[in-house]
């Protein structure tokens, strides 16, 4: 019976967990004490799936983006925008750094600039051919944001989520690029 009894706890701790993939590590709310405004949006299945009913299938883009969704299990943002530089270091993003290892992630794209001091990374999660996890850590001197998609999705359709649930417009680049390599 406690074999049981164990065996569901952790089938029920690992789908409670499970879906968001990347844990935000702790010191991340010592940043979050810092900073002069905090944006953190955690939008799990349920939430996603109440918050696509709100869009409409009448405007293109609105209908796109509910379409999409239907296969993310999770969107989790964390952004910290801070009054002076220093407030934060690179060390800040070890701990989620260190959960973005290969084989099951792969880091698409790094840019950094000493110019302006912003350094971005863009990692991806593959399984069975399919992308099923994105993770972006965008770093500013006075800005920090971490966006965290987890579910399948095509990355050329993730500029279908910008200006939907909080999460920015942007693009992934010309329409037909080939993400299958990754």
């Amino acid at each position: 019976m406690k074999r049981i009894i164990t065996v569901l706890t952790l089938a029920t701790v690992s789908l409670w967990a499970g879906p968001q993939d990347i844990k935000f590590p702790a010191s991340l709310e010592k940043l979050a004490d810092k900073a002069e405004e905090v944006t953190d949006i955690t939008l799990d299945a349920n939430t996603l799936g109440f918050a696509s009913s709100f869009l409409s299938d009448k405007t293109k883009d609105e209908k796109a983006a509910k379409d999409l969704v239907k296969g993310l299990k999770g969107i989790y943002i964390r952004s910290y925008e801070f009054e002076e530089e220093g407030a934060y270091s690179m060390a800040d993003l070890g701990e989620i750094r260190s959960q973005l290892k290969p084989p099951e992630w792969v880091s698409i794209v790094s840019v950094r600039s000493k110019k302006d001091g912003e350094n971005t990374q863009i990692y991806l999660k593959k399984q069975e051919g399919k992308i099923v996890g994105l993770t972006i850590l965008a770093a500013e001197p006075t800005e920090l944001t971490i966006v965290h998609i987890v579910g399948s999705i095509k990355p050329e359709d993730l500029a279908k989520l910008g200006g939907n649930f909080g999460i920015p417009n942007i693009s992934m680049g010309p329409a037909g690029d080939n993400w299958d390599d990754f």
